[in-house]
């Protein structure tokens, strides 16, 4: 079975420190180490690394690139100043969401994505595909894929600052959110982000693929030095989901448009010309027939998940669980699915169906936790 799965550079450095490797999005990543409740809580209270080295990276440069990504992406990418950065998305021709992304602008005419997994093959078709047809001059703009060649790692939590100081030295400046810093190494380039998928404060950063072993040795020892813990995937997706943030392949979809999603602040509808703009026009027009929404688990029942069909509190059919979890730091079932605006609102009863049994639920408001 894991044959065909892609491993990432740490692969044997999972193995010594005893993770549980699962198949996802075409790899064979860690799920978890130590468990996924102390993991969890670990980067709510302390601070955990995880390896991201599964994501994509992908170089868009030239005097054309920035035209050229306010064509292919949602967001208005010219407000962007050099060393910063924001969330965006890759549509098709329809608005339904190919990948959800960020994009740094790291000079004037240089931006640095990072891609989901499971859309690297996808993302690079749409952008090479547009570079051909975009009515920017391909000769203006050079695309480059270095997901091959990068691997990547992910300090979340409240102590994420102190394990920085500890890698790159007290006086090293810390990656604030939505900024990025390049560094040019005898080893190659390397990319240090403020970003995160946790809610917690933290920095994403990217490195040559042959250097990634010895930077997450050094990165466990910090971040054990602080209390924390290696951090699977399994506290990765709780995490996020606690902060109501969707995940592509569950929640995104080429079948559902941002503005289902609750995800029009990251779309500029009004600036030049983006492929899917016209779709996402016509359906702000016409008015969302449905949209992703929170709810949690009202009674005593088992964790939600995804697939499981969401019913009125009548028992009218309504949907089915995008994504669903115990929530480890509220102590119950939260989740989001695409329902009816007309069942939408804060407090409206929701029935949730576990196989073959009703369990009472109510829509909430996202996110579902708020990190102190």
């Amino acid at each position: 079975m894991t044959e065909n799965l892609q491993r990432s550079p740490l692969h044997q450095d999972h193995l010594t420190l005893g993770a549980r490797l699962v198949p996802f999005a075409g790899w064979e990543m860690p799920v978890q180490y130590s468990g996924l409740m102390a993991e969890h809580h670990a980067v709510r209270q302390t601070v955990g690394v995880f390896d991201i080295s599964h994501m994509g990276q992908v170089i868009v440069s030239g005097p054309g690139a920035a035209a050229f990504l306010n064509h292919a992406l949602t967001n208005d990418i010219s407000r962007l100043a050099p060393g910063h950065g924001h969330y965006t998305l890759l549509l098709n021709d329809h608005g339904g969401v190919i990948d959800d992304l960020i994009a740094y602008r790291t000079g004037e005419s240089e931006f640095f994505l990072v891609i989901n997994a499971a859309r690297i093959t996808e993302d690079w078709a749409q952008l090479t595909t547009l570079h051909a047809a975009a009515p920017v001059d391909a000769a203006l703009v050079e695309l480059a894929n270095l997901s091959p060649a990068c691997a990547g790692l992910a300090i979340q939590g409240p102590k994420s600052r102190a394990v920085f100081a500890t890698l790159f030295g007290p006086d090293a400046t810390y990656p604030e959110k939505n900024t990025v810093i390049s560094c040019d190494t005898p080893e190659g380039l390397m990319w240090l982000c403020g970003t995160g998928y946790t809610g917690e404060d933290g920095f994403e950063f990217f490195m040559p693929a042959p250097t990634a072993s010895d930077w997450f040795q050094r990165t466990v020892t910090a971040v054990q030095a602080e209390g924390g813990l290696p951090c699977g995937l399994g506290a990765r997706d709780t995490l996020r989901l606690e902060m109501g943030y969707p995940l592509n392949g569950n929640d995104l979809s080429p079948d559902h448009t941002p503005l289902q999603a609750g995800l029009g602040f990251f779309v500029a509808l009004n600036k030049e010309h983006f492929i899917g703009q016209n779709a996402l026009l016509q359906e702000k027009t016409a008015g969302l027939t449905r949209k992703l929404t929170g709810f949690r688990m009202t009674g005593t029942a088992p964790p939600p998940r995804p697939h499981y069909p969401v019913l009125s509190a009548e028992g009218q059919p309504l949907g089915e669980i995008c994504s669903g979890t115990l929530s480890p730091t509220l102590q119950y079932g939260i989740g989001m699915a695409y329902l009816p605006p007309t069942h939408t609102t804060p407090g409206t009863p929701l029935q949730i169906e576990i196989r073959g049994k009703t369990y009472p639920a109510e829509v909430t408001k996202k996110p579902f936790h708020r990190p102190q």
